[in-house]
C-alpha cells in the first residue's frame, strides 16, 4: 500500500465525477450481505461501488478475491491516487484510512488507535463532500456505530442512505444505530437494495416543472399548504430549490414521477407529511464543526469576555436551530474549559438557550445521549471530562447539561431571546431566501448585547448588513455587534397566527385599556394594604419566595448569605418557627401561634401572630410550607412591684432549659451534618476514581470489541478459503482416482504423504501407513534401487524413469514434488501398467521373426 504521505509524484487531474458512487460499510458478519448485494448488481449499472470493512491491520485482506466470485464486475483493492471509474468495485486495503479528492482515492495511515478507528464514517463524509446528491451510503452488519455519522453527512448533502434490516443482520448494532439516529431513507434486505438504488439514482428530475408548468406550481402550493396545516409551520420563505429537492427525494423513494401523484399520497398519509417535515428541516449537526472556529472561541473570544468582567458574571447565549444539541453542548464545553483554566477561580456562568422547530430533535437534545461515533469529533480528553460512557454511547454529564435550556421555537415567528452575549446560528441561513435573511440579521443584532458575538455557519454571512456586525477574523464566521442600528432596520416580529376578528374602535380600545389599568391598580393597592407578610419555604426551611414587608420578623444572618428562615428569624421567633413548621408538616393543616414577642433591630418589642400551612395544591407547590406574619398588640406587662407567680417562674425556667436543650441538639445536628458532608465528599472522590477506572475498562472493552470484529472478518475469509480448499481437494482426489494410475507422494525423507487406490495393488498400503517410510511397506516390485533413485531426483531435480518387473510389469517414473512456492518438498512416484504393451511388443516381434523366416526360406527355394 502506498499512503499519501509517501507519495510525491504529481498525479494528472481527473474530471469531476459525474456518475453515482455507492459506498458500502460493514464489519463483523458483513461478508454475506455484501456478497448478496453485489450478486444483484448489473454489470453495466453506470455506478462505482466502494466496500469499506473493518479489517485486521496486520493481515493482507482476502476480500477482493472473495467478492470477485460473486460478480462479474471487476473487483480491485484500492491504491493511493487510483482513479474512480463506473462499473467497478473497489475494496479498502487493511490498515488505511480512505478518502476521495477530485475523482481519486486518497489513502492515509490511520490516526486513531486500533479499536477507535471509524473508517466507514471517514469515507462516507469524504464522499458526501465530493459528490453531494450523487453519493449513496449503505450500512450492513457490524458492532458499534460506525457509519451513522457518515450517513448523516450523506443525507445532509442530499444523497441516499440505506441500512440492512436489523433482523437480518448477524450483528445488528451498526444498522440499528443508523436507524435510531433517523438518518436512513431505506431499510431493506441486501439483495433488494441494488434495484432501489438504481431506480432512485436514474429517476427523471422535475426541478424545473414548478417554474414552467402550472400543474407543478399548483401541486407545490398544495404541498406547502398541507405542511402548514399539519405542522403549523410555513416553508414559503425557504429557498425554492431546497424545498423541491427534498420533495423530490421523498417521491423518489416511492418511485413517483410527478407531484400530482405525491399530493394525494400526502393527504392519505399524515405520517408522510411528518417525514417530509423532518426532511425539510435538515436536522444534521456535529460536535465542534469547523475546529478552527471553536479553537478561536477558546483561545481569544471567551478569555476577552471574561477579562472584561474580572469579578465574575452570568453570561447568556442562544443557539437557534440547534437540532439534536451538538452545537449547544460544544459551546458549553468550551466555556467550561476556559473558566477552569482561570487561576484563581472566579464566579462565571453561562446560560444557554437552545431552540429548534422540531419537537423530536429537542427531545433527543434534552436526553444528552450520543452514539460512540462521536469519538471522531470529540477528543478523548473531552469525552473523559464531560461524558459518561455506557454500552449504548456517551451521556453528557450534569455540569454541562444543567447549563442548557432546550425549547421548541420557530425563529421566524416567535420572539427572540434578548440581552445575549453570544448567538450561535449555524446551518440555517443557507436554506432561507434572501428576503428572510434580511429580516433575521437585524433580529440577531437586536438580541445581542453591546459587543456581543455572532457565530454563523461556514456558508453564512451577515450579507449587506456590514454596519451591524464587524468580522473578528477573516478565516472564521465570528462577528462582533456594532452599536449603530438605524430605525429602519429595527427587527420585525412575525405573528404565528393572524386574527380574523375586526379591530376594535379607538373608543373601545381606550375603554378596555382603562379598565385593565384600574383593575391592576386596585389589585396592587389591596395587596399592599391588606395582604400579610409571608414566606414560602421548602421542607428544609429555605426561603423560596417572600411577599410583603418581612423586615420586622426576618433579617439576613451575618456572614455568608443564608436564606434559611431559621437563620434569618429575629430573636423571639427562631424556636417557635421551628416547632410551628414541624407541626404544619405533620398535621398537613394550618397551625397558628399567637401572642409572641419579637425584638426588632432597635431592641423594641413587637407582638406577632404566626401561622404555617403545608401546601398540597397546586401540584407545583406540593410539599412546601407557607408561613404568614401578623402584627399583634403586646400582652399587658405585670405591674411593677407585684411579685410574679412562682409557678410562672418555674415554667419560665423549664422553658429556658428546654430551649437550651433544643439548641444543643441543633448544634449536634449541625456537627453531624458537617461530618456527613465530609463523608459525602470522600464518597464522591471515591466515585470519581471508580469512574476513571470504569472509563479505562470501557476503553479496553472497545479495543477488544474492535479486535473481535477484525478476527470475525478474518475468520469469515479463512472459512471461505477452507471451503475452497476442500473443494479443490475433492476435485484432486477424483482426478487421481479417475486416471487409474498408481501414484505415491513422498516427502523429502521418503515418507508417505498421499497415495491413490491403484497404488495398493503394488504396495500393501492402508490409510494408517501415512507418514511411514516407503521402505517399510511390502511391495511386488523387483526394484531395490527405488529409494536411491528417489533421493537422486531430489538432489539433481532430474526425473527418473525405469521399467521394472512385477506380476504385471510396470513403468516407474519418479519426479520432483514442487510446492506452489516452487520449493522441492519430496517426489512423486507413478507406476504405469505396461503388461499389455509388452505383450503387443512380443507379438509384434514374433510376427516380425515369422516374416523374416518366411523370407529366408523363399530365397533358399529359389
Amino acid at each position: 500500500m502506498t499512503c499519501s504521505k509517501h507519495s510525491n509524484t504529481s498525479v494528472p487531474e481527473v474530471a469531476a465525477i459525474v456518475f453515482p458512487v455507492v459506498a458500502i460499510g460493514a464489519s463483523a458478519g458483513g461478508l454475506d450481505p455484501i456478497v448478496a448485494f453485489l450478486a444483484n448488481v448489473p454489470q453495466e449499472s453506470g455506478i462505482a461501488y466502494v466496500v469499506i470493512q473493518h479489517l485486521d491491520p496486520t493481515q493482507k485482506a482476502m476480500l477482493p478475491e472473495l467478492l470477485q466470485r460473486a460478480t462479474s464486475i471487476p473487483v480491485t483493492e484500492i491504491t493511493h491516487q487510483a482513479e474512480l471509474r463506473p462499473n467497478h468495485i473497489y475494496v479498502i486495503p487493511s490498515n488505511a484510512d480512505l478518502g476521495l479528492s477530485k475523482g481519486r482515492f486518497v489513502l492515509s495511515e490511520p490516526v486513531q488507535l486500533r479499536g477507535h478507528r471509524l473508517p466507514i464514517n471517514t469515507f462516507f463524509e469524504s464522499l458526501a463532500s465530493e459528490l453531494g446528491e450523487l453519493a449513496v451510503g449503505v450500512v450492513f452488519s457490524g458492532m458499534g456505530s460506525d457509519g451513522t455519522r457518515g450517513l448523516q453527512a450523506i443525507k445532509q448533502a442530499g444523497g441516499l442512505t440505506l441500512a440492512q434490516h436489523p433482523d437480518t443482520a448477524k450483528f445488528d448494532m451498526m444498522p440499528q444505530s443508523a436507524v435510531a439516529a433517523e438518518v436512513v431513507d431505506v431499510v431493506d434486505f441486501p439483495d433488494k437494495m441494488p434495484d432501489k438504488i438504481i431506480t432512485y439514482l436514474f429517476r427523471s428530475s422535475f426541478l424545473s416543472l414548478p417554474g414552467h408548468e402550472p400543474n407543478g406550481r399548483n401541486s407545490l402550493q398544495e404541498i406547502v399548504a398541507l405542511l402548514s396545516e399539519h405542522t403549523g409551520n410555513s416553508f414559503t420563505d425557504y429557498k425554492i430549490n431546497t424545498v423541491l429537492r427534498r420533495i423530490e427525494r421523498r417521491m423518489s423513494l416511492y418511485q413517483m414521477t410527478s407531484m400530482e401523484e405525491y399530493v394525494p399520497y400526502l393527504r392519505a398519509n399524515p405520517a408522510e407529511i411528518d417525514l417530509l417535515f423532518k426532511e425539510l428541516l435538515i436536522g444534521v449537526t456535529n460536535f465542534f464543526r469547523d475546529p478552527k472556529v471553536w479553537e478561536y472561541l477558546k483561545m481569544v473570544v471567551f478569555p476577552q469576555m471574561l477579562a472584561a468582567h474580572p469579578d465574575g458574571r452570568a453570561f447568556k447565549a442562544w443557539v437557534p436551530a440547534c437540532s439534536t444539541g451538538e452545537e449547544a453542548y460544544s459551546l458549553a464545553m468550551v466555556f467550561h474549559e476556559v473558566v477552569a483554566s482561570i487561576n484563581p477561580p472566579s464566579k462565571y456562568s453561562l446560560q444557554i438557550f437552545a431552540t429548534d422547530l422540531s419537537a423530536d430533535a429537542i427531545d433527543r437534545a434534552r436526553q444528552g445521549h450520543f452514539p460512540h461515533s462521536i469519538i471522531s469529533d470529540v477528543s478523548a480528553e473531552r469525552l473523559a471530562r464531560f461524558f459518561v460512557n455506557d454500552k449504548n454511547g456517551y451521556h453528557v454529564k450534569k455540569e454541562i447539561r444543567n447549563t442548557i435550556i432546550f425549547a421548541q421555537q420557530n425563529i421566524i415567528s416567535d420572539p427572540p431571546f434578548t440581552k445575549l452575549d453570544i448567538l450561535c446560528c449555524r446551518n440555517l441561513l443557507i436554506y432561507l431566501n434572501a428576503k428572510l435573511q434580511q429580516r433575521l440579521i437585524p433580529l440577531f443584532h437586536y438580541a445581542l448585547n453591546r459587543d456581543g458575538i455572532l457565530l454563523l455557519g461556514s456558508a453564512d454571512t451577515p450579507g449587506h448588513f456590514y454596519d451591524l456586525f464587524s468580522p473578528l477574523t477573516t478565516s472564521t464566521r465570528l462577528y462582533r455587534r456594532l452599536d449603530n442600528l438605524a430605525p429602519q432596520r429595527l427587527p420585525t416580529y412575525f405573528p404565528t397566527k393572524v386574527s380574523l376578528a375586526s379591530p376594535p374602535t379607538p373608543s373601545d380600545t381606550r375603554e378596555v385599556s382603562m379598565t385593565g389599568k384600574i383593575q391592576s391598580h386596585v389589585e396592587q393597592l389591596l395587596l399592599q394594604k391588606y395582604s400579610p407578610a409571608a414566606a414560602l419555604l421548602n421542607q428544609d426551611g429555605d426561603i423560596l419566595y417572600i411577599n410583603g414587608r418581612t423586615g420586622a420578623f426576618l433579617e439576613p444572618a451575618a456572614g455568608k448569605a443564608n436564606w434559611n428562615i431559621h437563620a434569618m428569624a429575629r430573636e423571639g421567633l427562631r424556636y417557635e418557627l421551628a416547632s410551628l413548621i414541624k407541626q404544619a408538616l405533620q398535621s398537613e393543616s394550618v397551625v397558628r401561634l399567637k401572642g409572641l414577642v419579637v425584638k426588632d433591630h432597635l431592641g423594641q418589642s413587637l407582638g406577632v401572630d404566626l401561622s404555617a400551612e403545608a401546601l398540597s395544591q397546586p401540584e407545583s407547590l406540593r410539599g412546601m410550607v407557607f408561613v404568614t406574619f401578623s402584627s399583634a398588640p403586646l400582652v399587658t406587662e405585670v405591674r411593677r412591684g407585684r411579685s410574679p407567680n412562682p409557678k410562672v417562674l418555674e415554667l419560665e425556667q423549664q422553658l429556658a432549659q428546654a430551649r437550651n436543650e433544643v439548641q444543643a441538639v441543633r448544634d449536634e445536628m449541625q456537627t453531624s451534618r458537617e461530618e456527613l458532608k465530609s463523608a459525602n465528599e470522600e464518597l464522591q472522590s471515591t466515585n470519581e476514581e471508580l469512574q476513571s477506572t470504569n472509563e479505562e475498562l470501557t476503553t479496553s472493552k472497545e479495543e477488544m470489541q474492535s479486535l473481535n470484529e477484525e478476527l470475525y472478518t478474518v475468520n469469515a475469509e479463512l472459512q471461505s478459503k477452507v471451503d475452497d480448499l476442500s473443494l479443490v481437494n475433492s476435485d484432486m482426489k477424483n482426478l487421481l482416482n479417475s486416471t487409474d494410475i498408481a501414484t505415491i507422494f513422498l516427502d523429502s525423507e521418503l515418507r508417505i504423504r498421499r497415495f491413490t487406490a491403484p497404488a495398493t495393488q503394488i504396495y500393501k498400503l492402508i490409510q494408517t501407513d501415512l507418514r511411514r517410510p516407503l521402505s517399510d511397506i511390502v511391495n511386488d516390485l523387483d526394484y531395490p534401487g527405488l529409494e536411491d533413485d528417489a533421493l537422486e531426483v531430489i538432489r539433481s531435480l532430474v526425473f527418473c524413469e525405469r521399467q521394472v518387473e512385477t506380476k504385471t510389469g510396470r513403468n516407474v517414473r519418479i519426479m520432483p514434488y514442487r510446492t506452489i512456492e516452487n520449493v522441492i518438498d519430496g517426489v512423486v512416484v507413478t507406476f504405469i501398467n505396461i503388461t499389455e504393451s509388452k505383450l503387443l511388443e512380443a507379438q509384434l516381434r514374433q510376427i516380425q521373426s515369422g516374416a523374416a523366416a518366411a523370407g529366408n526360406s523363399g530365397e533358399n527355394v529359389s
